[in-house]
């Protein structure tokens, strides 16, 4: 594994995990920090929602001292919005800025931010410069491969991020409109590597050790993005590590250890977000945790009915013991 250098910050090594709405919480960046994660994105977060001091702002800012190096990402499409808004935060323990260029959800598009700048590079290098101007820290930015298959423009972006101040550029190998189906097309990344001097962080299905290795040949890219394949599946920075150390591979977590994990993260989740949110957000990330595992498919419906840590526990202490029953 390689360090990574962003503006004034070394990461130790270049596995980031990606930003991902709904699930890079505090108490999930954690646990993928003691796995080895080397930079931690958070949640995306509105600067209108800092701007108008709105009440769910608050909690998507949590950072806990543990978590550095830790990136913050802010999304918005007015350049004195984001620019002062970055002011007003900088003060907070982030170390890096991330500008959300690349979130595909209509509700983001429609307002003219996410992936929505992709088709405005003018206004997104605005953006990019005012920000980068207004604050100390290093400004970065997430970009797609395009809008849509018409509009492939990500080395375009890139240029424009780099020559606006960007410290170093994360690409997404999807156009907004295919969201996150399809393959990722890693041949874009290796395009914007080759136009630009800023590191650049591939992203776009890395699942497995072999696929880190495969898009560092195919694209020369200087860090790894992991998003949907952390899901479940915090022990993914591990594995990637030993296997670049090594060449072998760690062997898949047990059943029981896969449920101490999952358990961990239920109660770091209640105690972050209280018992009635934290039970019904713990949920998705217990279905995944279990994907793979014997006999789990017969566990969903059942997990979406646990009201409590309790009942959580229970089911996945009988999930256990049916297990060893019937191997």
């Amino acid at each position: 594994m390689k360090t990574l250098q962003i503006g004034n910050v070394t990461l130790e090594n270049n596995l980031v995990l990606g930003p991902m709405a709904g699930v890079t919480d505090l108490p999930f960046r954690l646990l993928c920090k003691e796995q080895g994660a080397g930079l931690l994105c958070m949640e995306m977060v509105s600067a209108k929602g800092i701007y108008y001091n709105n009440k769910n702002t608050e909690q998507l800012l949590a950072i806990d001292e543990r978590e550095h190096p830790v990136s913050l990402q802010l999304f918005g499409s007015d350049p004195e919005i984001m620019s002062e808004m970055a002011k007003k935060i900088e003060e907070r323990p982030f170390d890096i800025l991330d500008i959300n260029m690349g979130c595909p959800v209509s509700k983001v598009v429609n307002n003219g931010d996410g992936s929505a700048l992709m088709k405005n590079p003018v206004l997104a290098g605005k953006i990019i410069e005012k920000t980068a101007r207004a604050i100390k820290k290093p400004v970065t930015v997430k970009i797609r491969k395009g809008f849509d298959d018409a509009h492939i423009n990500a080395v375009e972006m890139a240029k424009v991020a780099e020559a606006s101040g960007a410290a170093a550029i994360a690409v997404h190998g999807r156009t907004r409109e295919q969201y996150y189906s399809g393959r990722a097309d890693w041949d874009i990344i290796r395009q914007v590597k080759e136009a630009v001097k800023i590191p650049v962080i591939g992203n776009g299905d890395i699942l497995t050790p072999e696929d880190a290795i495969r898009m560092e040949e195919q694209t020369g890219c200087d860090g790894f993005m992991i998003a949907r394949g952390a899901q479940g599946n915090p022990w993914i920075f591990a594995q990637i590590l030993h296997y670049f150390k090594t060449g072998e591979h760690l062997p898949k977590p047990t059943a029981e250890e896969m449920v101490q994990m999952m358990l961990r993260h239920a109660k770091m989740q209640l105690a972050f977000k209280g018992d009635y949110t934290g039970i019904r957000e713990i949920r998705k990330h217990a279905a995944w945790y279990t994907a793979g595992y014997p006999n789990a498919a017969r566990l969903r419906s059942a997990i979406n009915e646990v009201e409590s840590y309790e009942q959580l526990e229970e089911l996945f202490g009988r999930f256990l013991t049916y297990n060893e029953k019937n191997g």
